[in-house]
């Protein structure tokens, strides 16, 4: 299985430097990885590096929380789109969620969503599974295929557990097949990645990415 062309090469710790973007983006080249996931903060640099590359540019929207108010996350949409990015993983407003909320969440992703769309971008819907009643996963995914979002990801990989083969089997019985899936949070081990693309992942969100392919070969 070639793993690479599934990886979301991510580095997103808050004391990031320059430095490590230029590593990252050098990595993602190196090993044709699907795109760099990076702080907003560096999405211009990171473009600038990989201008005519395959590689795509991918930030993080209200990250990692997700309860920034709606128009808030728009804007930081609009300011990614602006300095290069291509595709934004955003995360759901969980403090809705967990209210029953939905007309909120429902008027969250759709305003994301067209954010995104209208400027061409792919959008990657964060749901946080590993804090989610499968009730509430389901509604989520309901919703997500309703707006068509083109991925719905696991985990932000900072809060609750991550990716796991169990939650990717449920979200792809319960989306579409036009709708894809990333999973992210934990993944560390090419037994680990095999598993989850698998079992029907389509994106493996990690700050693995090296040490994957590595000891694939």
């Amino acid at each position: 299985m070639q793993i690479a062309p599934k990886i979301d090469h991510t580095y997103l710790k808050p004391d990031c430097t320059e430095d490590t973007i230029r590593q990252i983006c050098a990595e993602a080249l190196q090993y044709g990885f699907a795109a760099v996931c990076i702080p907003p903060f560096y999405v211009n640099l990171a473009a600038e590096i990989l201008t005519e590359s395959s590689v795509a540019v991918s930030t993080v929207i209200g990250f990692p929380m997700g309860y920034a108010c709606t128009a808030a996350k728009v804007e930081e949409i609009k300011k990614a789109v602006h300095d290069g990015a291509e595709e934004v993983d955003v995360v759901v407003n969980l403090c809705a969620v967990k209210s029953q909320r939905w007309n909120y969440v429902h008027n969250d992703i759709d305003s994301m969503t067209r954010a995104a769309h209208l400027n061409g971008k792919i959008i990657k819907v964060i749901i946080e599974t590993g804090l989610l009643e499968p009730a509430e996963i389901k509604k989520l995914c309901s919703i997500c295929s309703e707006l068509e979002v083109d991925y719905v990801k696991t985990s932000t990989g900072f809060n609750g557990p991550g990716a796991s083969v169990e939650i990717v089997q449920k979200l792809r019985k319960c989306l579409p097949k036009g709708i894809k899936i990333k999973a992210s949070g934990g993944v560390r081990t090419t037994e680990q990645a095999e598993a989850l693309l698998h079992a029907g992942a389509d994106r493996l969100g990690t700050s693995s990415g090296t040490l994957l392919i590595h000891s694939k070969t």
